[in-house]
């Protein structure tokens, strides 16, 4: 499962590779197109159907050579997607901490296969520094000063955790349960982005915690 997280992870840098070069052929000739792969697909159809006197016919096969290998690298990833989905439904684990908003299928199995016996950490914060997602401290003097997060660590668990993280962030505004508001509060007081990675580091506190016990995930009620 380790290995198919890894395949994975590379077919996603070579999608958004593929979709950089064509991003960047067509910004050479005054054709600007969004960075989401949805709204990429969406514009492709509407410039390689276009008569544009900046793109020859030769630029367009070129262009249209390059869409049938990402799709081709897109249906690779719906297959490893698969997979792991299907290994998910039969773990009773990943359901577990699945039910952590911002953990879906990816993140709890990659979590899974990764930590193994997380009762071997000896708390969540442990889990978490493990990952990388507490700050750098430099103390000196009886001074202590934090950073930003480095890049120590599991870079590929961090990443999911943070994007997962921003998925929920997304959706914050407007909600109340408790979560929703303390993670307004925490966007309004520190940002956007600590935010994110606040929330990753009480998800992978929670997964420790989860994985390490009987317990199960109980969502926070409104108020």
């Amino acid at each position: 499962m380790q290995a198919l997280h890894r395949l994975r992870q590379l077919l996603v840098h070579q999608s958004t590779a593929i979709i950089n070069q064509m991003r960047g052929v067509l910004a050479e000739r005054g054709i600007i197109i969004a960075q989401s792969p949805a709204a990429f697909h969406r514009a492709m159809l509407a410039v390689l159907s276009s008569d544009n006197a900046e793109l020859t016919q030769f630029c367009c096969d070129l262009l249209m050579d390059l869409l049938e290998h990402l799709r081709s690298v897109e249906a690779r990833i719906a297959e490893a997607d698969q997979k792991i989905k299907a290994f998910m439904r039969s773990s009773a684990l990943c359901k577990k901490i699945s039910a952590i908003d911002g953990v879906g299928a990816v993140t709890a199995t990659a979590i899974v296969v990764a930590v193994g016996d997380a009762s071997k950490f000896r708390n969540g914060r442990h889990l978490a520094a493990w990952l990388g997602l507490v700050p750098r401290q430099y103390s000196s003097g009886g001074k202590s000063r934090l950073f930003g997060i480095g890049k120590r660590g599991d870079s590929y668990l961090r990443t999911l955790l943070i994007h997962g993280a921003r998925s929920v962030l997304r959706y914050a505004a407007g909600k109340a349960d408790a979560q929703s508001r303390w993670l307004c509060e925490l966007i309004a007081r520190r940002g956007y982005l600590r935010a994110a990675v606040a929330l990753a580091n009480k998800n992978a506190r929670m997964s420790q915690s989860l994985l390490s016990s009987d317990r199960e995930y109980v969502r926070s009620g409104a108020a």
